[in-house]
């Protein structure tokens, strides 16, 4: 009995370190989900010059696993 208490202990504190909340910043559409285990990023950001920067990165526990930034001009 106490194992199975344990076990489902574990199961739920895995399950809110993995839950997402999203953040949105003002500088024209980037949202970042970010959860104690990970955070994913979805750059649309207004840039210096006429366009802006889109892309995704993707950490995990704070290393950067994937990134793709890109500049679109008009």
């Amino acid at each position: 009995m106490k194992k199975k208490v344990i076990r489902i202990a574990i199961i739920i504190i895995a399950l809110i370190l993995m839950i997402p909340i999203p953040l949105s910043y003002k500088d024209g559409g980037t949202v970042k989900f970010r959860a104690v285990l990970y955070s994913i990023t979805n750059y649309h950001a207004l840039g210096e010059a006429d366009g802006y920067d889109t892309g995704i990165e993707i950490k995990i526990l704070g290393i950067t696993i994937y990134e793709n930034m890109t500049f679109d001009s008009k």
